[in-house]
């Protein structure tokens, strides 16, 4: 009797073991709590509607809530910076850009330790198109010609605005002046990303500035802004009028940005696996494709997180040769 009692315990406390490890493995997977997508700049830029449009369909694809969190400031830093801060668990991610995930590392080693192994890239979202924009507000530029006859005949008065110095605008416009003749233009810094910088624009602040075609596109069809060049492979079918880089002559200035999806290094390869698989599933999502080529986004993800982590290093080591090449006052 007295064994058959002990038999029965341990089975109990077998079956109760198996139960308890079953219910922590439940609790475990992931996703069991919310996801937090950090957003480098504030809200209204490209990023942030990236981030927004993305994490919905994620949420409905992991069934939890994503929550979007911007954190602007010095590039990035501060976002990249939080995230790495967090645990390696998949739950606080980014989604970054050129600027904040490609020439910061590259500007700011010292701000930015051990970026390579603090920081692991998910997948690549999406490439934008951008145009060379001047403002309507008390300024007559209707080309690009015009815009470079204007700054050679009044050296160190135009005003072109970026999201902050060391940005892919700040170099596409440092780029564009060498390229067009060593022109002195004075760059203008807005740490309020697009929406400030458009704003600087429409007030006439600042007369030009290189901003991708979703932040600026409400702004140009209101007259505010006026296009002089899109970057990008082709001229885009809403603005067919407006010729490229190359078409005006100068080919390979300006960049066609990317959004990326990025978590901490050392997050569990399972995890990042999950990650990735909802990514793509969500970039292949009717909803989000038609909300992405309404902004004249390209989806483009990676093919699988090998691919990611080539794609990011293929693209800090070009921005190394940019950076080398082209010189700029990045202190700001």
């Amino acid at each position: 009797m007295k064994r058959t009692c002990l038999i029965a315990a341990l089975l109990l406390l077998a079956f109760g073991t198996v139960a308890d490890m079953t219910q922590a493995l439940a609790q475990d997977k992931y996703p069991s709590k919310p996801v937090k997508i950090i957003v480098p700049y504030a809200p209204g830029g490209a990023t942030d509607i990236v981030a927004r449009i993305l994490g919905e369909q994620l949420r409905q694809i992991l069934g939890q809530s994503v929550i979007v969190e911007n954190k602007p400031g010095a590039n990035g830093i501060v976002a990249i910076n939080e995230m790495v801060s967090s645990r390696a668990d998949g739950y606080t991610l980014m989604i970054g850009n050129v600027t904040t995930n490609a020439i910061t590392p590259v500007l700011t080693p010292a701000k930015m330790p051990n970026y390579d192994k603090n920081v692991v890239p998910v997948s690549n979202i999406v490439d934008i198109p951008a145009y060379l924009l001047v403002t309507t507000t008390n300024f007559s530029v209707k080309s690009v010609a015009e815009l470079v006859d204007y700054a050679r005949k009044n050296p160190g008065k135009l005003r072109y605005g970026t999201v902050g110095a060391g940005s892919y605008p700040h170099y596409d416009m440092a780029f564009f002046a060498k390229k067009a003749g060593d022109l002195d233009m004075i760059a203008i810094h807005n740490k309020a990303g697009a929406s400030g910088i458009i704003n600087d624009m429409i007030t006439g602040d600042t007369q030009a500035s290189f901003l991708n075609a979703a932040s600026s596109a409400a702004q140009i069809k209101a007259g505010k802004l006026r296009p002089l060049a899109v970057v990008n492979h082709q001229r885009l079918p809403e603005f067919p009028e407006v010729a490229t880089m190359q078409e005006v002559g100068y080919p390979g200035v300006g960049t066609i940005a990317w959004q990326g999806l990025f978590a901490r290094g050392g997050t569990p390869k399972e995890v990042l696996d999950t990650i990735f698989k909802a990514c793509v599933q969500a970039l292949q999502a009717p909803p989000v494709v038609d909300a992405f080529h309404k902004q004249n986004f390209n989806i483009v993800p990676s093919k699988s997180l090998d691919d990611a982590k080539a794609w990011l290093a293929g693209e800090i080591k070009s921005w190394k040769d940019i950076t080398t090449a082209v010189k700029i006052e990045t202190a700001e």
